[in-house]
């Protein structure tokens, strides 16, 4: 899903930057519509299980000895036990260049001290096998300066970004978002509230469905429409029945797991991200750049992309009374809901257009190729 969903576009303009990219990652169904791209694939299970100890001692045997294979000039690493597995197979082999993208640290300020202090010394050892270290936000740069995890010199600011040409409102005629309602059996007096995200309680979904019970009572005629995979096998993994807990049932709709997220922007009077943790959440800059007025918890990664009030408003996290205000705010403020929507677009234009990530990579890519790689 990593693949698939987030570094694509990364891959496919390296490609065409001239690198010859092999893609590491566990099996699934989008496996074969990848290397139908053209990319070679090698799957080797990595479980997501926090602790795994067998499977991530075979998962290690194999990365170290496809490595070896390969001969590779450059490992660049995402995700957590990817990352750290990664890491430490491309230093044994003797990999030249070792790179990885901090897709946002698994601790955070409300962590407990013995969470925080495992995976701190668990960066650290990771950042002990890698050249460069790329960060999404400032925050998590500041946390790893601040924890001594790694040189600072090592750590580079990335960013996030998304495709501004696929994730233009103009793209979308009246008639295209009329047909798109009428496809979900949404009246044309309901408001939408939507939100997209794996079905986990991380993603604060218990506390959306609290907030949306308050909604209702305001705006009865309106509809939550949930974008997102179910992950049964989390132990946080929630089933779309749990909505029945919250009297909420028959106003919400659950999409199940989209490729075509662009065409349902557009109908949402409003985008809601009520995340429990985040790196630097991609849905919230597709909103913003789809014009959509968005609500976001106050957290690491939306601090970097809402100005609150300003181009998206920022709530508490797991606090769904805060949250519901919003909501029924901004449905009952169109003007401000507006002014709101087209701050978020030019910021998005100006900050987090994909092109400005790509630069990024290429930029120290160069810089890595000339130290390292004198042929």
């Amino acid at each position: 899903m990593a693949i698939k969903f987030l570094l694509l576009p990364q891959l496919s303009f390296l490609r065409k930057e001239g690198y010859d990219v092999s893609i590491v990652c566990s099996s699934g169904k989008w496996i074969e519509e990848i290397r139908g791209r053209g990319f070679n694939v090698k799957t080797i299970e990595i479980k997501r299980k926090l602790f795994s100890p067998i499977s991530d001692l075979m998962a290690l045997s194999q990365l170290f000895f496809y490595f070896k294979k390969e001969r590779f000039d450059i490992v660049h690493t995402h995700t957590p036990k990817p990352g750290l597995l990664g890491q430490l197979a491309a230093k044994f082999v003797g990999v030249p260049i070792i790179i990885n993208t901090i897709h946002g640290l698994y601790f955070n300020e409300k962590s407990s001290a013995v969470k925080r202090n495992f995976f701190i010394n668990i960066e650290r050892i990771a950042a002990r096998c890698s050249d460069l270290i790329f960060s999404q936000n400032r925050e998590d740069m500041e946390t790893m300066k601040r924890e001594k995890i790694t040189n600072p010199a090592k750590i580079k600011y990335l960013g996030n970004g998304v495709d501004i040409k696929r994730f233009n409102l103009n793209n979308f005629s009246e008639e295209s978002i009329d047909e798109k309602r009428k496809e979900l059996k949404i009246e044309n007096d309901c408001k939408i509230v939507g939100t997209i995200g794996r079905l986990v309680k991380e993603k604060g979904y218990l506390d959306l469905f609290e907030a949306f019970k308050l909604v209702l009572k305001v705006f009865p005629k309106t509809i939550l429409l949930v974008i997102g995979p179910k992950e049964p096998f989390k132990k946080d993994g929630l089933k779309p029945e749990i909505a029945k807990n919250y009297g909420i049932e028959k106003n919400v709709i659950f999409l199940g797991e989209k490729e075509n997220v662009e065409e349902f922007y557009p109908i949402m009077d409003i985008f809601v991200l009520a995340s429990h943790r985040e790196g630097f959440p991609r849905t919230v800059l597709e909103a913003m750049a789809m014009k959509r007025p968005v609500i976001a918890t106050d957290i690491r990664g939306c601090r970097e992309e809402i100005d609150n009030g300003k181009n998206g408003i920022l709530v508490p996290s797991k606090n769904h009374l805060e949250l519901s205000k919003a909501i029924i705010s901004l449905l009952g403020n169109k003007q401000k809901s507006d002014e709101i929507a087209a701050e978020a677009m030019v910021k998005s234009e100006r900050e987090f257009d994909e092109r400005l990530v790509f630069d990024r990579i290429k930029k120290e890519y160069d810089k890595l190729i000339a130290e390292r790689l004198k042929r």
